[in-house]
């Protein structure tokens, strides 16, 4: 499977839990969301945009993602409140060479949208798909891959540069196209 097999087949509508530990203050939140993963085309606009702040020839890419997300957070200790979350996130994949399994992987989220991220990816043999981001003071990897074509799992593993860490792990189930 290559990047752009993996995105096709992740389209649809998901509903997601969320179990993240911060390991540096050992404090653990759970959360639930509804999750909208889209295909867009190279000449939309969304994608043409972030081509444009990338700096990436649009030609070069098979196309773009949306993620759209709603859902709730809540924390172990009783003195935080479950506050919703929603956003959305688009991102654009560029491989290596036609044929490659590894790439970069550019995208901007609506909390942030100025705020560039790339991250590396694989696409492993296994047909997981593994992303590597460094940010200024912050690392993350996220592994994600099907346990069937309805089941998605994720990990996360998120450090800083002064040692706080967060991992986390998602369960998606699919609940439509």
């Amino acid at each position: 499977m290559n990047v752009r097999e993996f995105f096709e087949l992740s389209a649809g509508k998901w509903f997601s839990q969320k179990t993240s530990q911060h390991l540096t203050l050992k404090q653990s939140e759970h959360g639930k969301s509804d999750l909208v993963i889209e295909i867009l085309a190279n000449d939309s606009p969304q994608v043409t945009q972030l081509c444009q702040q990338a700096g990436v020839d649009p030609s070069s890419i098979w196309g773009g993602v949306k993620y759209t997300w709603k859902g709730t957070i809540a924390w172990d200790t009783p003195t935080k409140n479950s506050p919703n979350q929603q956003g959305e996130s688009i991102a654009i994949a560029i491989a290596d060479t036609p044929e490659a399994k590894t790439g970069r992987l550019f995208h901007t989220s609506s909390s942030n949208s100025k705020s560039l991220q790339v991250a590396q990816y694989t696409m492993g043999d296994d047909d997981a798909l593994t992303l590597v981001t460094t940010n200024g003071n912050t690392s993350s990897s996220e592994r994600v891959w099907f346990e069937s074509n309805n089941v998605r799992v994720r990990t996360t593993i998120s450090t800083q540069a002064n040692g706080d860490s967060l991992a986390s792990f998602y369960s998606e189930i699919r609940m439509g196209g």
